[in-house]
């Protein structure tokens, strides 16, 4: 058989939802973000302060912050137990920058705390690393040389893909739920109502996300299936 991965209105509709959903949430939390930004929070201090509160009131002292280059490029990372946070976040005092750094102390919480789906989340990483890395190659050599099992193949190491970031989510939405309720009971309305905006924004791209990529999935699985 002769697969036609890359024609078809199913194809190209899943390009311009994929473009459109992009561009969308990318637009809408950078928009959110310049808007909080510009409003001083008043739990006190800048972001790095307001998270090692929160970390040292939740359960997560032994948290550790660190500084990094980058827009919007803050994150929590298991492996060295630290807080990575953006400069704009780590030395900002606003509504947004709290938020943020607030969300990332929100993750190294649910880890201190073996939140369920965070640790499932990351017993997928190694096995996703590899997937990644695979699934297209197979793929493409497959559709190259009419190889339908190894197509399959690909395919079912794609779905790994997706199920991570279907696992993503609930982690995600966890993480600002906990900043947000910290917010709410250390800062002021003023901080709650602007961190769930901010965070609800980011929450948007990684359900974007998760929907194009289990539409790909569909995709994948309906052209496998006309053999």
């Amino acid at each position: 058989m002769i697969y036609f991965y890359g024609s078809g209105l199913a194809y190209w509709g899943i390009i311009i939802v994929s473009l459109v959903l992009g561009g969308a949430t990318q637009a809408y939390i950078n928009s959110t973000y310049r808007k909080w930004s510009k409003v001083p929070a008043s739990a006190g201090g800048t972001g790095a302060e307001v998270a090692r509160r929160m970390l040292d009131s939740e359960g997560a002292p032994n948290v550790g912050l660190a500084r990094v280059s980058g827009h919007l490029s803050d994150y929590y990372d298991p492996r060295d137990n630290r807080l990575h946070l953006s400069g704009e976040n780590y030395e900002g005092a606003s509504v947004a920058s709290v938020a943020v750094a607030c969300h990332e102390a929100g993750h190294a919480v649910q880890t201190a705390k073996g939140y369920a789906f965070g640790k499932f989340r990351t017993a997928l990483v190694p096995v996703v690393n590899v997937t990644q890395q695979l699934w297209s190659i197979l793929l493409i050599v497959g559709i190259f040389i009419n190889a339908v099992g190894l197509v399959r193949i690909g395919v079912l190491l794609f779905a790994f893909s997706v199920l991570f970031q279907l696992v993503t989510l609930p982690v995600e939405i966890d993480a600002s739920r906990r900043a947000v309720a910290y917010l709410g009971r250390a800062g002021g309305s003023i901080d709650e109502r602007g961190a769930r905006q901010v965070l609800t924004a980011a929450a948007l791209t990684y359900v974007a996300a998760a929907l194009v990529s289990v539409l790909q999935l569909l995709y994948l699985l309906g052209q496998t299936d006309r053999d």
